[in-house]
């Protein structure tokens, strides 16, 4: 007698716990012969809503945080993942990758963590400058972190294009709302039960799976999203995203290479903050105050 499957349920993540979809709702990604892969959240604008309220409150705390601790944390993102390697390759063939690229893929997105946290403690002094100015002052211009970020995740990708748009986001000191490819779904989950046991406060990263057809304008208008990083593929939802964006003016950024690593990809999601210090010469020293 052939056994019926039992199909895994794979939660959303929202501020450090994992609820099912207020809608109750779900959707049966399948795989390329058709068989399906699990049962998935339908999430619901309510869903995201609640997201964005989980990352407007850990943003605080986050930003705030030591530069070098966020770092130890994302690092600890990367030996989590490590970990779970084996889970993260069975999970990606399951989704139709072979074993080989599958390995591959995990891989380089534990090496990207990796390379982002190390780039948590430095990007500022790479970046900052001291300005050129006429009067006696010091001018100093540096970067702060944005605030709440959407983040659309590439389609065509399950694990690293998911990595490549998340970390360069948290590693700046932002929080963050995900909605994760939908029809490669399995990986976005597990990574939220990596981020879970690695320290990362609840509420900084939040991943939710659904459509973007549903939920790509609540990206783009929702009141407290200071900005969305739209890495879907589609053009047209990149333009709806694009002029929805001016109801609060948010900044927006349509990534077409998702599988790449670079400082400024951090500094997208920062915000310049400029400071004047007066200079007071004494007796042919120059002292600041």
């Amino acid at each position: 007698m052939n056994r019926l499957e039992i199909l895994k349920t794979y939660k959303i993540y929202i501020g450090g716990q994992f609820p099912r979809t207020e809608s109750g709702r779900y959707y049966t990604p399948l795989d390329k012969k058709g068989k399906p892969l699990a049962n998935m959240c339908l999430s619901s604008r309510k869903d995201l809503r609640n997201a964005v309220v989980a990352a407007r409150k850990a943003f605080g705390g986050w930003s705030e945080r030591a530069v070098f601790n966020r770092s130890q944390i994302c690092y600890r993102i990367a030996e989590m993942l490590e970990g779970r390697r084996d889970q993260f390759i069975a999970e990606l063939v399951k989704q139709g990758s072979t074993t080989v690229r599958a390995e591959k893929e995990v891989d380089a997105a534990v090496d990207r963590i990796v390379y982002y946290a190390g780039w948590c403690d430095k990007y500022t002094q790479v970046f900052s400058s001291v300005n050129p100015v006429a009067s006696s002052h010091f001018n100093f211009s540096t970067y702060e972190p944005t605030g709440v970020v959407g983040i659309i995740a590439p389609q065509d990708t399950s694990l690293i294009g998911l990595v490549s748009t998340i970390l360069p986001v948290i590693a700046g000191g932002n929080s963050c709302v995900v909605l994760a490819s939908e029809q490669l779904p399995l990986c976005a989950v597990t990574l939220a039960e990596v981020i879970h046991s690695s320290d990362v406060p609840g509420g900084v990263v939040n991943i939710l799976t659904g459509t973007e057809k549903e939920l790509a304008d609540q990206f783009a208008t929702h009141m407290d999203i200071n900005a969305v990083v739209y890495a879907g593929g589609n053009a047209e939802t990149a333009a709806l995203i694009q002029r929805s964006a001016d109801v609060n003016v948010k900044r927006v950024f349509v990534y077409t290479q998702t599988d790449e690593q670079h400082p400024y990809l951090i500094i997208d999601l920062q915000e310049v903050k400029t400071t004047w210090h007066p200079i007071e010469h004494v007796g042919g020293a120059t002292s600041v105050y």
